[in-house]
């Protein structure tokens, strides 16, 4: 099975940013500066593109790697 990412941002980061517990995940890293760039610019959708990106990107990957996973765990359920 694919290895899970390290996590990035510790437990005290992510209270000291606010950051909603079903958001902290291996992305949690990159949401504290998006949601600090967010507050800074008032919520403009044409700002903070990039760590919006970064951050996106990261979701997706992590989804891609439980899919793998999970399609793994099921190939590997079918054959016994």
């Amino acid at each position: 099975m694919s290895e899970a990412p390290e996590m990035k941002a510790t437990q005290r980061e992510m209270s000291d940013a606010r950051i909603p517990i079903e958001y902290r995940d291996y992305c949690a890293h990159l949401l504290i500066p998006l949601n600090k760039c967010r507050t800074a610019n008032y919520y403009l959708p044409w700002k903070c593109g990039d760590e919006r990106h970064e951050y996106e990107k990261c979701q997706y990957q992590d989804y891609m790697r439980r899919m793998r996973a999970l399609d793994k765990a099921r190939l590997e359920e079918e054959q016994e």
